[in-house]
């Protein structure tokens, strides 16, 4: 079987589970993905879907957005984007109004800056608070 062009990924995946000290088959059960599934992963032999790589981030406790990154699925900007975002929707410490405000600011410097999006809206602001899914764009 041929590699696929995954980047990094699976050396990537690889290191995040050595770093975790897990073995492979601990990783697999923990993620809910098949030993040898895995193994093509790291080998690069397989590009796993968004969703694969989400349970993977949470059995590793990493972000899923790095390993998006690492897959080619979303590009640093956004994943950087992505996180602010999740901090703001994650802060205990301010209610839901402020942080839409909040999250407004943000855009409008963004914007300001020339890094806004046409398509990201304030009030729509879907992060990652608390370990929830972002499903990264399809290209």
């Amino acid at each position: 079987m041929a590699s696929l062009n995954v980047g990094n990924l699976g050396e990537y995946l690889r290191e995040q589970r050595r770093n975790a000290q897990l073995s492979l088959r601990q990783l697999s059960e923990a993620a809910g993905v098949s030993n040898p599934y895995l193994s093509q992963i790291e080998r690069g032999l397989r590009k796993p879907s968004a969703d694969i790589l989400q349970q993977l981030a949470k059995a590793l406790r990493i972000s899923a957005e790095t390993l998006y990154v690492q897959a080619g699925m979303l590009d640093e900007r956004e994943r950087e984007e992505l996180e602010t975002r999740g901090v703001i929707l994650a802060d205990p410490s301010i209610n839901e109004r402020q942080k839409q405000v909040l999250l407004q600011i943000y855009e409008s410097f963004r914007k300001e800056n020339g890094l806004g999006t046409e398509d990201t809206e304030a009030g729509d602001a879907s992060g990652t608070a608390g370990g929830s899914a972002v499903t990264p764009p399809s290209h």
